[in-house]
């Protein structure tokens, strides 16, 4: 959490609450190459990535006819993606796209997870640039697989005009399926993922705050940073599930743009 020291200096009654704001999620560069600059943000990026890969290269390193340990848990995890997403989602076609399913969902929630893991305690997706670039590559990829799949003029009519309407509300819904499609469909997908860890690392930073600024030797002081802590506790545990729950979320909804590129409704 970046809060200036003055923020754990301070406890009632002596001064007012510091809450934080927008400023918890800007960093100052750690180090600098050149004109590039590496922030907390982006080290824990790459850490992911290294996590990730580290993990899983680790367990098919040498892979078992009867995994067990390590492999065992790469394996449920492959197959959580490969039977309850690709193949549920997309259907036929759907195994060509599990590798990039499989990494969405994994970084994901590594980059979410960060958010609760002490000495990090920052989800690297609350960064609005982050879920940005992860919609854009969905984007990028659902968009030119309608195309080759099934033309530039048949891509966009099977999406601007559903069959089965009477003709002139084509009129009002072709428009807002072209808006709906092209134009809010990439900003809800990286503004959910954003939302929700921006939304989260606020309340957990601000119950944390609250915590240390109310203990104090009065009733109140005591009272009310017990209640802060168990709630720093709560919020916790809850935001392991709405980790994972974006992760999935996010992933899934990227299965559904792919089936929709791969097999246009008729």
């Amino acid at each position: 959490m970046a809060l200036s020291s003055s923020a754990w200096g301070c406890n009632f009654p002596d001064c007012a609450f510091p809450a934080p704001g927008t400023e918890i999620f800007f960093f100052d560069d750690v180090w600098q190459i050149g004109p590039f600059g590496f922030n907390k943000a982006m080290i824990l990026l790459f850490i992911g990535a290294f996590v990730v890969i580290g993990f899983f290269w680790f367990a098919f390193r040498k892979p078992q006819v009867v995994p067990r340990g390590a492999q065992n848990v790469g394996e449920l995890g492959y197959n959580f993606i490969s039977d309850g997403i690709a193949r549920d989602v997309i259907g036929r076609g759907g195994e060509k796209f599990v590798p990039l399913l499989f990494s969405f969902f994994f970084f994901i929630w590594i980059l979410n997870f960060m958010g609760i893991v002490p000495g990090v305690l920052f989800p690297v997706t609350s960064v609005f640039a982050i879920p940005v670039a992860f919609a854009l590559i969905v984007y990028f990829t659902w968009v030119p697989l309608g195309i080759k799949n099934q033309g530039f003029f048949g891509f966009f009519k099977n999406m601007m005009f559903p069959p089965g309407l009477p003709k002139p509300l084509y009129v009002i819904l072709a428009p807002i399926e072209f808006i709906s499609n092209i134009v809010v469909r990439p900003f809800t997908h990286c503004v959910r993922l954003f939302a929700n860890m921006f939304a989260g690392h606020l309340l957990l930073t601000t119950f944390t705050v609250a915590a240390w600024y109310l203990f104090s030797a009065t009733v109140i002081g005591a009272l009310g940073s017990a209640v802060s802590f168990v709630v720093v506790i709560a919020l916790t545990a809850f935001e392991m599930l709405i980790q994972a729950l974006q992760a999935y979320i996010f992933t899934l909804l990227t299965a559904v743009y792919i089936s929709g590129a791969l097999h246009a409704d008729h």
